[in-house]
C-alpha cells in the first residue's frame, strides 16, 4: 500500500516546520520507501508497518501539542511493489508520448 499523509500540531503558531521535520524523520528512519513534498509525505509498505510508522510520525509531530490534525489518503493494491516510483514513471511515459 501507499499512504500519503500530512500531519500538523494545532495551536503551534504559523510555522509547523519543526513538528513536520520530527514526523518526516520518523518516516525516513523507518527504512520504508518514502517521498516528501510541499504538502504530503508518502510511504510504501505493508498495512501494519505503514500504519505503525504513520502513528509514530503523528506522535512525533504532536510532541508538546494538545491536538494534532492528520490527513491521510491510501492506495491499497496487492501485488504492487515500488509503486511510489512506478506510478510517476507511468505518467511521465504518457506525457512523453504526447498523451
Amino acid at each position: 500500500m501507499i499512504v500519503a499523509f500530512s500531519v500538523s500540531p494545532l495551536g503551534a503558531g504559523e510555522s509547523v516546520a519543526p513538528a513536520v521535520a520530527r514526523a518526516v524523520r520518523v518516516v525516513r528512519e523507518s527504512g520504508l520507501p518514502n517521498q516528501t513534498d510541499a504538502m504530503f509525505t508518502s510511504i510504501e509498505g505493508e498495512w501494519d508497518e505503514v500504519m505503525d510508522v504513520v502513528k509514530r510520525a503523528v506522535t512525533a509531530a504532536g510532541d508538546g501539542a494538545n491536538r494534532v490534525s492528520l490527513t491521510l489518503k491510501a492506495d491499497i493494491r496487492g501485488g504492487v511493489s515500488d509503486g511510489l516510483t512506478q506510478k510517476v514513471e507511468s505518467v511521465e511515459r504518457e506525457l512523453a508520448a504526447g498523451a
